[in-house]
């Protein structure tokens, strides 16, 4: 019992790294978002990619397929132990993402293959009406100092 109040403490000790941001829904926010999350992951000594492309996609679709006029979306970037957790909510919970793969000739619809692709794991929760958040998953390994400057492990998606 001695060790489980051990861990507790611990716990409380290192609070997870947390960066959350409401954005308007529109192109200039979602550009934000990427651009706010690119600088958020260098501060905790993180590489940019692919992290950045996945906040990039999930924003993009935030302010084209989950826009409300006068309603924001909301970025949230997690880092726990080993996972960065790359999370986007807005106000369309009647219209979640699906995964398809697009006519060879169609100019869109390629972006959740690419979340797909990029992420460890992905998904949809649903909140309270009307919200949904769609999330993406990366195991990190932080980088070690490296007096070279050169080479770090940062966030990969497996098997890469």
């Amino acid at each position: 019992m001695i060790h489980g109040k051990a861990e507790t403490s611990a716990q409380l000790n290192h609070p997870v790294p947390v960066f959350s941001v409401l954005l308007s829904s529109t192109p200039r926010g979602a550009r934000l978002a990427r651009l706010l999350a690119e600088s958020q992951l260098r501060h905790w000594g993180l590489p940019s990619d692919p992290g950045r492309l996945l906040v990039a996609e999930l924003a993009a679709n935030a302010t084209s397929h989950g826009r409300v006029a006068g309603r924001d979306f909301r970025l949230t970037l997690r880092l726990t132990r080993d996972v960065l957790r790359i999370e986007v909510a807005d106000t369309r919970r009647e219209r979640l993402p699906v995964l398809q793969r697009p006519d060879r000739d169609s100019e869109s619809g390629r972006g959740l293959l690419l979340v797909d692709a990029l992420a460890d794991r992905w998904g949809v929760t649903e909140g309270l009406y009307p919200r949904k958040t769609v999330w993406a998953e990366l195991r990190c390994t932080r980088p070690e100092p490296v007096p070279s400057g050169s080479g770090d492990a940062g966030c990969l998606p497996q098997g890469t």
